[in-house]
């Protein structure tokens, strides 16, 4: 039997009308809304501003929803550096898990969150913390502590603090404070 390029072109547009059957409920699914899930594996992820390098973002899974309300999520720990403007690493946040709610703009930091400031040698910890990008403040109502070379200070029912830690609250205070000498003050 010799085949021509016209009885290839006949058979395989027989094979493609007979490999086109549709069950109904494929076809009905096709019309249904379904949430699409996206994941990243081995995630490194670079935040810059102005053409400079401020964040380096590093997690072994990411998942982002694309709902009505996307967000994304590091459901299996994740690790941030921060850099300063000569790319030395100022401050460090670890955290188990991580959600970002992108129209609100919130995220959301739970299990042993830990942020050092490398600079002033201060350290954080958590087992949840809030970034309001919006209202540009950390807050949480969450057992909170801050441990500095010279201080121990605990904030019993939480925080709250502006973006770059320069003003903070602690809700319930207690801890060790140190205070300048009250002999040298002249009025």
């Amino acid at each position: 039997m010799k085949l021509t390029i016209k009885s290839i072109w006949i058979l395989l547009l027989v094979a493609a009308v007979a490999g086109c059957e549709n069950n109904i409920n494929e076809v009905r699914a096709l019309g249904q809304k379904k949430t699409g899930v996206e994941e990243g594996i081995k995630i490194e992820s670079f935040l810059s501003q102005d053409s400079k390098t401020k964040a380096r973002l590093t997690a072994p899974v990411m998942l982002r929803y694309m709902m009505d309300t996307p967000r994304t999520v590091f459901p299996n720990t994740l690790h941030v550096d921060f850099y300063n403007d000569t790319l030395a690493v100022e401050s460090t946040l670890f955290a188990k898990y991580g959600t970002f709610a992108e129209n609100d703009r919130k995220v959301l930091l739970r299990d042993s969150v830990i942020v050092i400031n490398r600079i002033k040698h201060d350290t954080l910890t958590t087992n949840e913390l809030w970034w309001d990008q919006n209202r540009q403040i950390f807050y949480t109502d969450k057992p909170v502590a801050i441990r500095q070379p010279d201080q121990k200070l605990d904030g019993r029912f939480g925080m709250k603090a502006d973006q770059n830690f320069k003003e903070w609250t602690l809700f319930d205070a207690s801890g060790l404070l140190k205070v300048e000498d009250s002999t040298s003050f002249v009025p």
